[in-house]
């Protein structure tokens, strides 16, 4: 997923393992039962409804039947608002995100994220990349240890992480044109493997939007693991049974997933524009205007169009004395300019990463602000020209952050998805029913499989997001 990515560029940046005050675990509520607890911890929470659940695995199980897999395979809805799926092979576990279940339209379109997923089970790929990749480690370490030079065993690890990534992109085509087998056997249309891609492509596009497009290059095209949409679509176009009619199942589908929840878990507070909210932990911040934030329960991401970071996350960890201190005594390297001050009317402390080889000439702040027993913090960074002028912008962000009165926590709520008849509104009509502050047409058409307003007004019913 693109926040887990960056998130991990982040904290190679910061060097979050020297200013790392803590995270907070994932959340296992309303995990069903039979679900180990290791699984758990891996996947996260599993969103609490029953019919939804029931109705989700009930259309895994029937491709399952169809393609005749021997064992048992579970299907579960994750508590995650972003469009996503995975497999586990032990167990046979098989998720889909709330934010996946949000884009595609119908029942064919569920069981063919299901069939690619069941897919790569059936192929054994988790198992043969962890073979691949064991293959290069030891190569690039064998290549180090007789050169007596270790950029050559970097020289070799690379070429191998290269081969890897397009073996894995061979995977995914293979899992699709696999997974298309199951779901015509199971009755549905076959076109529902492509369709599913597509609603990705609009998703990807919006995202595309609200972010800006990541800076494009060979060298990221090369280390992808997943091929480009469009090579998906033009592989799947050349097999006959992807024109396969079949059942869609829209009703069905739309009735299951009235009233789902599209926001982020309460317990892991909300994303408002450039404002998050935490209605448990009663506190917020904001971001600068042109900052897009993306929430997990590890911490909250900020990323500018700018390429701007921002990140997020408290701790109960408790720090004695003044934090000014702390931060003089504990960090390493030690920040430079620490001053004392006080944000949202408690105790905060501010430092400068000193410059250094390892930053060149980033700008990078870290703010620790004293809540309760515990810490929240802020790590920024900048870069580019405008760096210095950006990261004073970014301190000052970090100011905003305060707590919220009782009232103000109860009055937070999710937002949730319903299907409506549009009844001869229009799209930008109904687009300005959408509960966000910018790109409201764009998301409806997303939210709809569309990239057209007149496709949406073609549409019987549609999804639409309320608070």
């Amino acid at each position: 997923m693109f926040f887990r990515s960056i998130l991990a560029l982040f904290a190679l940046l910061f060097g979050l393992g020297a200013c790392a005050v803590g995270s907070n675990p994932p959340q296992t509520a309303g995990q069903p039962a039979g679900l180990p607890p290791e699984i758990a911890r891996e996947v996260g929470a599993i969103y609490a409804s029953p019919v939804l659940q029931s109705f989700v695995d009930r259309v895994g199980q029937k491709v399952v039947v169809a393609a005749g897999l021997p064992g048992s395979y579970r299907f579960f809805v994750l508590d995650d608002p972003v469009a996503n799926a995975h497999a586990i092979s032990s167990g046979g576990y098989v998720f889909v995100t709330r934010g996946l279940l949000a884009v595609i339209e119908d029942e064919a379109e569920l069981a063919a994220a299901f069939g690619h997923e069941l897919g790569h089970i059936v192929r054994r790929h988790a198992a043969q990349r962890e073979r691949v990749r064991r293959a290069v480690t030891d190569a690039a370490v064998k290549a180090a240890a007789t050169s007596g030079s270790v950029t050559v065993g970097r020289s070799v690890a690379r070429e191998g992480l290269l081969a890897l990534r397009r073996y894995s992109r061979e995977q995914e085509l293979e899992a699709d044109q696999t997974g298309l087998g199951y779901i015509v056997r199971a009755g549905y249309r076959g076109s529902a493997m492509a369709s599913l891609i597509e609603k990705l492509q609009f998703q990807a596009r919006l995202e595309d939007e609200l972010i800006g497009p990541m800076p494009e290059s060979s060298e990221r095209s090369a280390l992808s693991t997943h091929p480009d949409p469009d090579e998906r679509l033009v592989a799947l176009s050349g097999i006959e049974v992807a024109r396969q009619p079949g059942e869609s199942g829209r009703q069905p589908y739309l009735a299951a997933v009235e009233g789902m929840s599209v926001d982020d878990a309460p317990e892991e507070g909300f994303v408002r524009g450039a404002t998050f909210l935490h209605p448990i932990m009663r506190l917020a911040f904001s971001a600068p205007p042109d900052f897009r934030l993306f929430n997990d329960h590890e911490g909250v991401l900020g990323v500018g169009r700018d390429r701007s970071l921002l990140y997020f996350s408290c701790t109960d960890e408790q720090i004695p004395g003044r934090l000014d201190d702390w931060m003089r005594n504990q960090l390493k390297p030690t920040p430079t300019d620490i001053q004392a001050t006080e944000i949202g009317g408690v105790e905060a402390a501010i430092g400068s990463k000193p410059r250094g080889s390892d930053t060149g000439l980033d700008q990078i702040r870290y703010v620790l602000v004293r809540r309760g027993t515990g810490i929240c913090y802020f790590n920024l960074l900048s870069e580019g020209p405008d760096r210095d002028r950006r990261i004073e912008t970014l301190v000052a962000a970090t100011r905003s952050f305060h707590a919220l009165s009782e009232a103000e926590a109860a009055a937070l709520k999710p937002f949730h998805l319903h299907v409506i008849e549009p009844a001869g509104a229009s799209a930008a009509t109904l687009a300005q029913r959408m509960p966000y502050g910018d790109y409201r047409l764009q998301r409806l058409l997303t939210l709809n499989g569309v990239d057209q307003p007149a496709a949406l007004a073609r549409l019987p019913q549609i999804k639409i997001v309320e608070p």
